[in-house]
């Protein structure tokens, strides 16, 4: 949750509140997000409802955004239902689309940086490709693959092994299809990324007090590192938290798939990516309604 004032027709953010809830492990097999995880996310709407209404935010100024795991459940109008009463606010939401194109532009806002660019953004349960130069998009779409699912499908198990590298990978693959030619044919002058996997990375390579930029070489030495645990925690990797460690396997497992199949040398953390995207539509959304008289 971001909280801004607008300043100068650009929004200022003054707090951010965050609660991972991980909603795509309580997907079942029926396709329907099961009860603890649906109270996981009703529980953080709460706690964001209560920060809604100690800074003052004018219900029209506040926008709800759902994306990957809200698309897919069977039990979607449940989940709205429910949480509706606690925000005062329905919940939108978006296609994988729109995701892209909102993680587009709040990449834009707040990293520096220039020519064509592949930003990469890989959440929970989707991950958004984009290619774009300065305000123009060239490219977008979003496959159904993240670090939560993929950590339920291939990192479930200890200890973990090459083939579980192997199967993210090929699945990978699979899921890139025909768009793995489009991006290579397009092609960009530098790439970042905007995710909890992403994160992780930098903030272990912040703590080891090495360069933060991410590196094929740097995902090839975390994946020995996992495959010498013995725990699903991994609690002998330096550096790594224990919030981040749950589905840091898969993280890091995506990431190198990536970098081997669309050849990319090098990965920088975004400074911002759909919340921002988000919070400048709606800054814009504001500014354009009349004034109240």
């Amino acid at each position: 949750m971001l909280v801004a004032h607008t300043v100068g027709n650009q929004p200022k953010v003054i707090a951010k509140y965050k609660r991972k809830v991980r909603l795509a492990e309580g997907i079942g097999n029926d396709g329907r997000l099961q009860e603890a995880a649906m109270q996981r996310g009703l529980d953080c709407l709460a706690m964001f409802a209560e920060m809604l209404a100690q800074h003052g935010v004018p219900n029209t100024n506040v926008a709800v955004i759902a994306t990957a795991t809200l698309r897919s459940i069977n039990n979607a109008d449940e989940f709205n239902a429910k949480a509706l009463p606690i925000l005062g606010h329905p919940i939108e939401v978006i296609c994988g689309m729109k995701e892209a194109e909102l993680i587009y532009q709040g990449m834009v806002a707040t990293t520096q940086g220039h020519g064509r660019r592949l930003v990469i953004d890989i959440g929970g349960a989707s991950t958004e490709f984009i290619i774009g130069d300065g305000a123009q998009l060239l490219f977008k779409t979003s496959l159904p693959f993240g670090s939560v699912t993929y950590n339920r499908a291939f990192f479930s198990s200890a200890p973990l092994q090459q083939m579980d590298f192997d199967d993210v990978k090929q699945s990978i693959a699979n899921a890139l299809g025909e768009y793995r030619q489009q991006l290579l044919s397009l092609g960009w002058h530098s790439v970042v990324g905007a995710s909890g996997a992403v994160q992780s990375v930098v903030e272990l390579l912040q703590h080891r007090q090495v360069s933060e930029i991410i590196t094929i070489e740097v995902l090839q030495q975390l994946k020995l590192e996992i495959l010498a645990e013995i725990s699903l925690e991994l609690p002998n990797i330096n550096g790594l938290s224990r919030e981040r460690a749950p589905t840091f396997a898969a993280g890091v497992a995506i990431l190198l798939a990536l970098f081997e199949l669309l050849s990319i040398q090098h990965l920088a953390l975004s400074g911002g990516a759909l919340r921002e995207g988000v919070l400048l539509s709606l800054s814009r959304r504001v500014a354009s309604q009349p004034a109240i008289k």
